[in-house]
């Protein structure tokens, strides 16, 4: 037969059936009535596009014949499989997937694999409304949403084989349901763990028996007697694990998200307006710093978010269970948001919250992520119809507080709670409670002589803040010191007496499992912090013009502008063009509304000095607040513009500097170079009472010092 299946999509010319194509039909036709395996009595499939045709139903060949003229073939079926084509004539590529993925030998003898028996299978005469992978994932879902045994779905399959005729493609029973399933690849691994959630039988420890931390038994005691249903090795407690790799290798096997997946390094921002985790610095950092994974813009970009849920609540059962989901971030904001491209990874069994034991049942998670970092994998793109080798790396954690202690290893909770200000926290006791406060800790953020900075009656009465925040720990200087003080990771031996010994005096409570990651610590400060407000002052900003040279860049001609119309120099700007009020919220990292670093808004009684003891009329309040906020505006501008100069001339006068020195150094080198030739040139030429006089070598022929 021949093999050229293109006249299957050439059915129309001007209008008028292409010639030959209706004898290539009744070819079509010929073809499948010699292959009685895959008739339906004296009925074929039907190939056209209809919604109840597309290979499912059967019909008469001559009304097989018609809706092939009218409507053509269902797309992408060179291969007739269903009609009895035992070969691939033109195999479609299929990505590579790692060992635990899909089988891709090939099964009971026949020519096609696992997924494509599958697929063939898909669409079994016997079942007219469903194909039996579409009636045993319906199986699946009855059995999960009604919470029904094991027995009870294989009592249910049992009658329906009964209803059905003999010799049918439905699954008899639920192993047959799972084994029909496991065809599309998405695998899952049931680890069990230690009943005190110690550690995981994972790895190198999956053959134990025994807790190695706490030496409790593995398996629950056999139960007595000799019943059918007797079983053993039963654990205590299992947590189960969804490997990322085949779902990522599946956003580009499909053309539907496949051409997506580039689309964070097509776009560009507008306005400057960040709409995509993209366009945010953190993400462009870590692009600076791993060139070598950036290059490659198919390379897949994740976020991690947890936190605990009862999924029992509605039965008054107290059952914690904590789901770690991925995302990745590669596709358009319209589709990485969405519950399809919510990956679900880990499923930490309940019923207490794991706590600082987060990381033990992460660990198979991080190695997955180290080796997509490390090795990536062979993965085929159907947009670009080619092959390549597929990295991933986890940029940030998206969580609550507690949830964040729990990942970061930072306790969240005592003096010491803030992650920003860490040990240098200004948070205080309250007389009476024994409670932390975190009252009045902002004003430490606030330009260098800012009004607020000397109040000593709005805020903590008679305490003024002249005390400035330093500049955050970088993930190294945080790691070295994780290391100094000796804290252990949650699944080490010891670490549970070890960390809780060490966390009395200090903020950390473990190591965080995180810094297994090769390149956790050279972003961290931008991923632990993405969620917070940015509350450093005039000058620390100012030392990130570097890092983010066209933002400042904005910042710097706004503030000119704004100088510029107050003094009259200059005619390119205007007073109506420069929203002064909104530059100085801009600069200080405050939204839109007028809010000073949780003061309150401009009209509340943190606002003023003087405006909590106002009683007066709304207008006379008005008035004096839009004046208050005039003046910090001003000296807002003013302060930002000084340091913005100082820092540019400290870096001027240091580039001079260097230059200078450069230049001494090369004119001494110049000046020697001179005067050793010119001692070579006159060497000669000198009396020999006047040669210097060289001493003998040593007897051992050992080297001597040159003149």
């Amino acid at each position: 037969m021949d093999t050229d299946r293109s006249w299957m999509y050439r059915r129309l010319q001007g209008g008028l059936l292409y010639p030959g194509f209706t004898e290539r039909v009744q070819e079509f036709v010929n073809f499948a009535l010699r292959h009685p395996t895959c008739m339906s009595g004296p009925e074929i499939k039907c190939p056209c596009p209809r919604t109840r045709c597309k290979n499912t139903s059967y019909r008469d060949v001559e009304t097989v014949k018609l809706h092939i003229l009218q409507k053509g073939f269902v797309a992408d079926y060179q291969v007739w499989v269903f009609h009895g084509e035992g070969n691939v004539l033109n195999p479609r590529p299929v990505a590579q997937l790692p060992e635990y993925d899909v089988d891709m030998e090939n099964e009971g003898g026949d020519d096609f694999s696992s997924v494509q028996r599958m697929v063939i299978d898909a669409a079994g005469p016997e079942v007219v409304k469903h194909s039996p992978l579409s009636a045993a994932v319906k199986m699946l879902d009855i059995k999960c949403r009604h919470s029904v045994s094991v027995a009870l779905v294989d009592d249910v399959t049992e009658f329906i084989q009964e209803l059905l005729p003999d010799e049918n493609k439905m699954p008899k029973n639920f192993a047959e349901i799972k084994k029909m399933v496991r065809g599309l690849g998405l695998p899952v691994e049931v680890i069990d763990c230690c009943l005190r959630n110690c550690m995981i039988y994972w790895g190198s420890d999956a053959d134990l028996t025994r807790c190695k931390i706490c030496d409790h038994e593995r398996w629950k005691p056999p139960p007595k007697g000799n019943s059918v249903k007797r079983r053993v090795n039963v654990p205590y407690r299992k947590m189960f694990y969804f490997p990322i790799t085949p779902r990522l290798q599946r956003l580009y096997a499909s053309t539907a998200t496949a051409k997506h997946m580039t689309w964070h390094a097509e776009h560009e921002m507008v306005d400057g307006k960040m709409c995509h985790p993209s366009d945010s610095p953190a993400w462009k950092h870590f692009s600076e710093l791993h060139t070598e994974f950036a290059e490659e813009v198919r390379n897949i970009r994740l976020g991690l978010c947890t936190d605990g849920f009862q999924p029992f609540g509605a039965f008054g059962h107290n059952y914690s269970s904590w789901p770690v989901i991925l995302t990745p971030y590669n596709l358009p904001p319209g589709m990485c948001m969405k519950d399809e491209f919510m990956f679900l990874t880990v499923i930490v069994p309940g019923p207490r919250n794991p706590k600082h034991q987060m990381d033990i049942f992460l660990q198979p998670l991080i190695a997955e992520l180290n080796q997509l970092w490390e090795f990536g994998v062979q993965t085929f793109d159907v947009h670009r119809r080619q092959n390549f080798q597929m990295k991933a790396a986890l940029l940030w954690t998206i969580n609550d507080f507690p949830a964040y202690s729990m990942l970061s290893g930072w306790s969240t909770s005592g003096r010491l709670a803030c992650p920003h200000c860490m040990e240098n926290t200004e948070a205080f006791t309250l007389k009476g409670s024994r409670k932390q406060s975190w009252f009045d800790c902002h004003r430490k953020f606030l330009p260098r002589g800012h009004m607020y900075r000397r109040n000593t009656t709005d805020f903590r009465k008679g305490k003024s803040v002249n005390k400035e925040f330093g500049q955050p720990k970088t993930g190294e200087e945080l790691l070295a010191e994780v290391d100094r003080l000796g804290f252990m990771k949650a699944y080490e031996i010891g670490a549970e007496t070890n960390n809780a010994a060490k966390s009395t005096d200090y903020g950390w409570n473990k190591k965080s499992i995180f810094w297994d990651l090769p390149y956790w610590k050279t972003e961290l400060y931008s991923r632990l912090h993405s969620t917070k407000a940015d509350k450093r002052p005039v000058d620390k900003r100012a030392q990130d013009m570097t890092h983010f040279p066209e933002k400042w860049d904005a910042i710097a001609q706004r503030l000119a502008a704004a100088t510029q119309s107050q003094t009259g120099e200059g005619s390119s700007a205007s007073p109506g063009e420069v929203n002064e009020t909104q530059l100085f919220l801009d600069i200080e990292g405050v939204n839109k509304k007028h809010r000073v670093y949780g003061l309150g808004s401009a009209s509340s009684r943190y606002a003023g000095p003087s405006s909590r003891t106002q009683r007066g009329s709304s207008s006379r309040t008005s008035q004096q607040t839009e004046e208050d906020i005039d003046l910090r505006v001003q000296a807002g501008i003013q302060e930002g513009l000084r340091e913005v100069e100082q820092r540019l001339a400290e870096k001027q006068r240091q580039e001079l500097a260097e230059q200078l020195a450069a230049a001494r150094r090369e004119q001494q080198e110049s000046m020697a170079q001179l005067i050793r030739e010119e001692i070579a040139r006159l060497m000669p030429t000198l009396p020999s009472e006047h040669r210097p006089q060289f001493p003998p070598p040593p007897p051992d022929g050992g080297d001597t010092t040159d003149l």
